[in-house]
């Protein structure tokens, strides 16, 4: 197989509200991927919600397949999420139920990830970050294991866009170690 010489990111976001934290967190590190990396936010509202009926009976939604379609061709996922009630947004485990389904065509095995979590509150989106990690150990996605990126008072750092200089330092930095996490497992033409 060639050498590739440009990557492509996914990057999905939790939340779906215009304006949110993790939507500008989300924005910034995909802006912030060096050279080499293709970093595109990935639509997840619009996929209806999984019932593994549409695909044994043989009426998979057309957003279903488009979606599995993009997810096949991506390099590495970078999934920002807030947390909602000590968990994950609904709109993210859909997204991850849906490419990982029906049983034996997961598309986002063997890709590497990573994960933000974006909270107003002091614990950054801990409990969210730690279930999704999770979740994507059973769908056989290698989470970047350092640095860990909890980000907390996101009302003081997002306005507009990330303001915080030192959290938009840290953001470039996890993006650069993002993008080494995922050379390790695609072969790059350099």
């Amino acid at each position: 197989m060639p050498a590739k010489t440009e990557l492509k990111i996914g990057v999905f976001r939790g939340s779906l509200r215009k304006g949110s934290y993790s939507g500008a967190v989300a924005d910034f590190i995909a802006a912030a991927m060096p050279n080499g990396f293709d970093a595109e936010i990935v639509d997840i509202g619009q996929l209806t919600m999984f019932n593994q009926g549409y695909d044994d009976d043989g009426t998979t939604p057309k957003e279903w397949t488009a979606f599995r379609g993009k997810v096949a061709g991506l390099d590495g996922c970078l999934f920002v999420t807030p947390e909602y009630n000590r968990s994950i947004p609904p709109v993210l485990k859909n997204a991850l139920d849906i490419a990982s389904r029906p049983q034996g065509k997961n598309v986002w095995s063997g890709k590497p990830g990573a994960v933000v979590s974006v909270s107003p509150g002091k614990s950054g989106g801990m409990a969210a970050n730690h279930q999704l990690r999770q979740a994507l150990i059973c769908i056989n996605v290698p989470v970047m294991q350092q640095p860990e990126a909890y980000i907390s008072g996101a009302a003081d750092i997002v306005k507009n866009g990330v303001v915080d200089e030192s959290e938009r330092a840290f953001l470039t930095a996890f993006a650069n170690a993002f993008a080494d996490w995922v050379k390790l497992f695609v072969k790059t033409a350099e």
